[in-house]
């Protein structure tokens, strides 16, 4: 399988790029702990079957110290014993956040109870945002078949710098 279009050879589809990556900058550089970050870019990622995006977020784990044990278990999160109260709230609602089609009327009362217990608003607004951020990404990924397997943590700081 090979990649149909590159959007970062296009030049508006580089500044579509440029502006994501700047929105993710913000999210990045917020209180929002980047553990939570990273398993709930990921559990969208493995949802939506972006293998881009899985690879990428992978591997941008594991590099900034997350263990293999933990992040092979992402998919499987509601049936480990890995994951904090906090990490929980973080995966429920993005698993929610990403299947709105799947699942009437989206994100739960419950999910949404367990959000507000453990994060406050301004790491809500990131959660949020850093949620339907990665959905968007992985649907430009698939759309393209931009295939996963040959990302190595950091090229996407380099690309964007």
């Amino acid at each position: 399988m090979g990649t149909r279009f590159d959007l970062m050879t296009n030049a508006l589809g580089a500044k579509l790029a440029k502006r994501i990556a700047g929105i993710n900058s913000v999210i990045e550089q917020s209180s929002l702990p980047k553990t939570v970050q990273h398993l709930a870019m990921l559990r969208a990622s493995q949802i939506n079957g972006c293998g881009f995006c899985v690879d990428l977020h992978t591997k941008e784990a594991a590099a900034d110290g997350e263990t293999a044990v933990r992040l092979n278990l992402v998919a499987v999160w509601r049936e480990s014993t890995v994951f904090t109260g906090a990490e929980r709230a973080a995966l429920a609602l993005a698993e929610e956040g990403t299947r709105i089609a799947d699942a009437h009327p989206g994100v739960s009362d419950r999910t949404w109870a367990e959000v507000r217990e453990h994060y406050d608003d301004d790491q809500i607004a990131m959660l949020v945002s850093l949620i339907a951020l990665i959905n968007a990404t992985n649907r430009l990924n698939v759309i393209v078949c931009n295939p996963g397997g040959s990302y190595e943590a950091g090229m996407l700081a380099a690309a964007s710098s």
